[in-house]
């Protein structure tokens, strides 16, 4: 299994608790693992019922497993102060307060959380060396696949940038005349180097992804789950990134056989519609299901995260990075 592990899939379909069971059955297979969510509802603090924050702390009785949330307001302001930085270094006085207006607006834009939190994830599988194993909550499927989508996207951008820069240098350069020598600023250029960064850092996500991630989906036994799912299947496969799994999560347990009242009527009805919905799961959709979890009487915390996690029939060997 590659060392980054990713559960996707529709909002409150149970992406938290797989997550965190996951990683309760890496830390007990003896794997050094962290469990980072990307989603703003931070479940992961009620799962395992202490405070985290965007730097990795130890969950309290689990050896070997730490977790972390990333918050998506923090960090969208921690990226867009990064630029503010960089910016104010090379342009004039006078261009800095105009600076400070676009990126005032630019916080609100679509996109600018997903910008944040992609830089941030790839942060930390960057840095992932003290982990054999991470484990990544992420939100709900359409935010996930947009932040998925952004290396393809923005290293094209990125190329066009920095032609865009060598050009103007060049006919900088070209300009000088009598006796002016030409400056030679196309080596040290500031702006060039800070695009080169984020290519080669784009480069790596790309690589990252493809190689050293696995993808799981989340769904629930239901019509507009199973749908939501297949078309995430397709557009990650678009993104040459494969679906490794898929976890059906919030199984009707059926009643006893000598059950006949209403409620056993009613539950063995639920169960009869949600074995179509599986049997569809497992005839139209190509990758497997790894577990089918039933719903708890309690919430899945504490001791129910083992129960949970010994569903899984998912590897927990970890590979080491080959592209990191």
């Amino acid at each position: 299994m590659e060392p980054f592990v990713f559960f996707g899939g529709k909002g409150g379909v149970g992406k938290t608790t797989v997550s965190c069971a996951y990683g309760v059955k890496s830390a007990r297979a003896g794997l050094d693992t962290l469990v980072v969510s990307t989603d703003p509802a931070h479940s992961v603090t009620d799962v395992f019922d202490q405070p985290f924050s965007d730097d990795p702390e130890s969950v309290e009785g689990i050896d070997g497993l730490d977790a972390m949330e990333i918050d998506p307001e923090t960090e969208t302001q921690r990226h867009l102060d990064g630029i503010r930085n960089d910016l104010s270094e090379q342009v004039s006085a006078a261009m800095v307060n105009e600076i400070n207006q676009q990126l005032e607006m630019a916080h609100q834009t679509p996109g600018a959380h997903e910008s944040a939190l992609f830089d941030r994830f790839v942060d930390v599988m960057r840095n992932a060396d003290p982990y054999d194993r991470v484990v990544f909550d992420t939100s709900p499927t359409g935010s996930t696949l947009r932040l998925l989508g952004l290396p393809e996207f923005l290293e094209g951008w990125i190329d066009r940038l920095m032609h865009k820069r060598e050009k103007s240098i060049d006919l900088f350069e070209k300009a000088a005349i009598g006796s002016n020598e030409p400056r030679r600023v196309m080596n040290g250029d500031p702006v060039l180097a800070r695009l080169q960064d984020r290519k080669e850092f784009f480069e790596f996500a790309s690589g990252a992804l493809q190689s050293d991630a696995a993808f799981f989906l989340v769904l629930n036994p239901d019509q507009l789950s199973v749908n939501e799912t297949r078309r995430a299947i397709a557009e990650m496969r678009e993104r040459d990134l494969s679906v490794r799994g898929l976890v059906a999560n919030k199984l009707t347990p059926e009643p006893d056989p000598d059950e006949d009242g209403r409620g056993a009527r009613y539950l063995r009805d639920r169960v009869a519609t949600e074995n179509e919905r599986l049997q569809e799961v497992r005839e139209t959709l190509d990758p497997p299901l790894v577990a089918e979890i039933t719903t708890r009487t309690a919430e899945v915390k504490g001791d129910l995260l083992d129960d949970v996690a010994a569903e899984f029939d998912v590897e927990t060997d970890a590979e080491a990075p080959t592209f990191v």
